[in-house]
């Protein structure tokens, strides 16, 4: 027996009990070393015991009915085959604390694609389904937020989909080389060397998705293109799927000159987090002035993600979140 808790009162008077089917589903449901049904007691404010496949929920009435209703839902999820992370119980109380727990029963239930190794991509947060299904429906999709939301990952896999599919002919990855203490012209190597450091995190996405064999095919065949964002200068770019990364260090003049190269169907994804600008003091960020500017365009998405839309470790919410109180200090 097992008890993640905090003390009740003397007034608590509610218990609920979950019987699951066997052990095997008890250990999915409650994590290694019982870590979900732990976070869950912190959480809600209850005491939970485990006993092989029984968790009894006890505390005040509504605490105890959120959390029976939250564990409800993960048992659903855990027999509908989907495995169950700290980061995904993590989000799951978010959502439940706000009474959208059973959101995530739609939530998981489709599967995007898979990666090279066969492991299910799926969206992670409502705000990840939010600006999938805007990249679905719109020919350009700014998407703004923090990092580890997914932003550079999905709208790569969506390209992947779209290739796939013989909706595009290409897809074009590209983003601004902001020198960060370095002058390119002083980096060793000739011009693809000096910027594929860049343009890394764009290659790594593509690696995981499409493996190292089919992305080396791809690129040779000009299915794939991963250029810094100068090399758009002057080009039309039709049926292809292009995605402009870190966009926050795009000047105005360098997003104008961006999205106007958009051609016959294609589509664009712009991806940014405005709280990591790397320009040179006094220059504006275009992905703010592109927000300012192009709001009010119906056809144009903007979706906003968050520190709860973060897939990385649950520390990684906490760092970004205690940043942001802080530069909130400073204002």
């Amino acid at each position: 027996m097992r008890s993640w808790d905090i003390p009740l009162s003397d007034q608590t008077v509610t218990s609920r009990k979950i019987v699951l089917r066997d052990n095997d589903e008890a250990r999915s449901v409650f994590g290694p070393h019982d870590a979900n049904i732990r976070l869950m007691g912190q959480a809600f404010s209850c005491q939970l015991i485990n006993r092989g496949n029984e968790l009894t929920i006890s505390g005040e009435s509504i605490d105890v009915d959120k959390a029976y209703e939250l564990v409800d839902v993960l048992v659903q999820l855990v027999r509908k085959g989907i495995s169950i992370g700290e980061r995904d119980v993590a989000y799951a109380m978010e959502m439940q604390k706000q009474g959208y727990a059973k959101e995530l029963l739609n939530l998981f239930s489709e599967d995007l694609a898979q990666n090279y190794k066969g492991k299910p991509i799926r969206v992670k947060s409502l705000g990840q389904k939010q600006y999938v299904d805007a990249m679905r429906k719109r020919d350009i999709v700014f998407a703004i937020g923090p990092a580890g939301t997914g932003k550079t990952y999905l709208a790569v896999v969506l390209a992947h989909l779209a290739l796939r599919r013989g909706e595009v002919k290409r897809i074009i990855l590209t983003r601004p080389a902001v020198e960060a203490g370095e002058n390119l012209g002083f980096l060793p190597g000739d011009l693809q060397e000096k910027v594929d450091p860049y343009l890394r995190p764009l290659y790594d996405a593509l690696h995981d998705i499409m493996g190292p064999e089919q992305l080396a095919r791809a690129m040779e065949r000009g299915l794939v293109e991963v250029a810094p964002l100068a090399y758009m200068r002057g080009r039309t770019l039709d049926e292809a799927y292009v995605i402009l990364d870190e966009a926050q260090n795009t000047t105005t003049e360098q997003m104008k000159m961006f999205l106007t190269r958009l051609g016959f169907g294609s589509k664009m994804v712009i991806t940014g987090d405005i709280t990591q600008i790397d320009l040179p003091r006094g220059k504006l960020s275009g992905l703010r002035e592109a927000e300012r500017i192009l709001s009010n365009i119906e056809d144009i998405a903007f979706i906003d993600l968050s520190e709860v839309d973060v897939v990385r470790h649950p520390l990684v919410r906490k760092i970004i979140r205690a940043y942001a109180e802080r530069e909130g200090e400073r204002v």
